[in-house]
C-alpha cells in the first residue's frame, strides 16, 4: 500500500502514479463489487440470494439437511438458503473452507459476515489468520463497507502496523472542516509508518498548512480589489485540499513573480516539495500560456552559459511546448519561434505545416536543398504574399545547390 494515490490522485503525467489496491484475491470476482453491500448486509445473510426473497408461505425450508458443500452450492445458484443452522465452531468453519475452495467471492463473503456476527472478534481473527484468502475478503469488505473500527481491530490482531496506520491517515477524508483535517494530519505523522509514506504525510500536511495561509490571503486580496490578476481572472474554486500540482498551477496563475521567499512562490512551491524541472515547467507553462503572457514563457525557456551567451532549452521537448501553446491559442509569431526548436525535422515540418508557421516549412526545404518540396509548397501559401515572394526568392537563388 503506498499514499500517492490518496495525496495526488489527480496529478498531471510527470509526477509518479502507483495504485491503492486492496483487492481479494482467488475469486472469480471482486468480492464485493458483484453484489450490493446491502443485500450482503448482517440482515441480509441469514437468507441468503441475490434477487428479492420471496415471503415465507412460497417455500419450505429444507436447509436444516444441507451439508456445507450442498449449501455453497446452493448459494452460488443464487437459491434461497439460512445459514442459522450452522451453530458450533467446526460447522461454520467447514462452511467457510467450502466457500473458499468454491471461488465464489459473493459467498465467501456472504458467509464471512455471518461469522463476524456469530462469533466473539478474538476467534474469528485467530481463525481467519490461517486463511488467508478469507481474510482478504474480509478485509476488502470492512473497507468497502467504512467498518473502521472493526478493521482496526483485525490489522492489529495480525501486527500490520503499517497498515493500521494507512487506515486512520485514510480517515481524514472524512473530516470536512479544514482546521481539523490539519490537525489530523498532523498527528499521523508520528504513526508507524514506512519512511517513504511518512515522506508523503509530512508533504500532505504542509501542503494543507502552506494552502490554509494561501487562502486566507487571496481572499482578502480578491474581497479588497487590489489585485488585478484576481480582477480581471476571478477564482473559480478554494484552494484548500487541492492536489500539489492544482496548487502549482494556481501558484503559477495567480502568484509567478512573488519572491521565493513568500509561501505562494510557485519557486518555494517547487524547492519545498521537490518538484521534479520537467513537472514544473510543464505546469508553468500551461498557466502563463493561459494568461498569454509570452514573455514569461520565453524566459522559462531561456538559459544563460558563463559567457553570457543565451540559448532555448526544454526539459519536456519542444513538441510539447509547441502543443501546450497552440492549445492557448498563441499566435503565429510566437508559435513558429518554437516550431523552429524542434529537433527532428520530420517533426519540424508536420508540426509547420499542421499550424501553418510557413517561414518555418520554407527555411527547412532550404535547409534541406529539396526544390520539389519547396515548389509544391508554394501552392499552399497565398498567391502574392510574402511567403511567396520568399520562396520564390529562394527558387531563383542560383547559389543554392538543390539536390533535385
Amino acid at each position: 500500500l503506498f499514499l500517492r494515490d490518496i495525496v495526488d490522485d489527480d496529478d498531471d503525467d510527470d509526477l509518479e502514479r502507483v495504485s491503492w489496491s486492496g483487492e481479494p484475491v482467488g475469486s472469480k470476482c471482486r468480492s464485493t463489487l458483484c453484489l450490493s453491500l446491502s443485500a450482503l448486509s448482517d440482515t441480509g445473510v441469514k437468507n441468503y440470494a441475490p434477487e428479492l426473497r420471496r415471503p415465507k408461505a412460497e417455500y419450505k425450508d429444507y436447509s436444516s439437511d444441507w451439508s456445507p458443500k450442498d449449501t455453497v452450492r446452493r448459494m452460488q445458484r443464487g437459491k434461497v438458503c439460512s445459514l442459522e443452522r450452522f451453530r458450533s465452531l467446526q460447522d461454520k468453519l467447514v462452511l467457510l473452507d467450502e466457500a473458499v475452495a468454491g471461488h465464489d467471492g459473493n459467498v465467501i463473503t456472504a458467509v464471512l459476515i455471518f461469522l463476524k456476527r456469530t462469533l466473539r472478534r478474538e476467534i474469528l481473527f485467530r481463525e481467519l489468520e490461517v486463511r488467508q484468502v478469507a481474510l482478504c475478503h474480509l478485509i476488502h469488505f470492512l473497507k468497502e463497507a467504512g467498518e473502521q473500527k472493526l478493521l482496526l481491530d483485525l490489522l492489529r490482531f495480525l501486527d500490520r502496523t503499517e497498515e493500521v496506520a494507512l487506515s486512520q491517515y485514510r480517515e481524514h477524508l472524512n473530516i470536512q472542516d479544514v482546521e481539523k483535517r490539519r490537525e489530523f494530519l498532523k498527528g499521523c505523522i508520528g504513526l508507524p509508518f514506512s519512511a517513504e509514506d511518512t515522506s508523503h504525510i509530512q508533504d500532505h500536511y504542509t501542503l494543507l498548512e502552506r494552502q490554509i495561509i494561501i487562502e486566507a490571503n487571496d481572499r482578502h486580496l480578491e474581497t479588497a480589489g487590489q489585485s488585478e490578476v484576481f480582477r480581471k481572472y476571478p477564482r473559480k474554486a478554494s484552494i484548500l485540499n487541492m492536489p500539489l500540482v492544482t496548487t502549482l498551477f494556481y501558484s503559477c496563475f495567480y502568484h509567478y513573480t512573488e519572491a521565493e521567499g513568500t509561501f505562494s512562490s510557485p519557486t518555494n512551491l517547487k524547492k519545498t516539495f521537490k518538484i521534479p524541472d520537467k513537472q514544473y515547467v510543464l505546469t508553468a507553462l500551461a498557466a502563463r500560456a493561459k494568461l498569454r503572457a509570452w514573455d514569461d514563457v520565453d524566459a522559462l525557456f531561456t538559459t544563460k552559459n558563463w559567457l553570457g551567451y543565451t540559448k532555448k532549452k526544454a526539459p519536456i521537448g519542444f513538441h510539447r511546448v509547441v502543443e501546450i501553446l497552440q492549445r492557448n491559442n498563441a499566435p503565429v509569431q510566437v508559435l513558429q519561434e518554437y516550431v523552429r526548436l524542434v529537433e527532428d525535422v520530420e517533426t519540424r515540418l508536420n508540426l509547420a505545416t499542421k499550424y501553418k508557421c510557413h517561414d518555418v516549412v520554407i527555411e527547412t526545404y532550404k535547409d534541406l536543398k529539396d526544390r520539389i518540396q519547396l515548389t509544391a509548397y508554394k501552392c499552399k501559401v497565398e498567391r502574392g504574399s510574402a511567403e511567396e515572394e520568399k520562396i520564390n526568392s529562394i527558387l531563383n537563388n542560383m547559389q543554392i545547390r538543390w539536390k533535385n
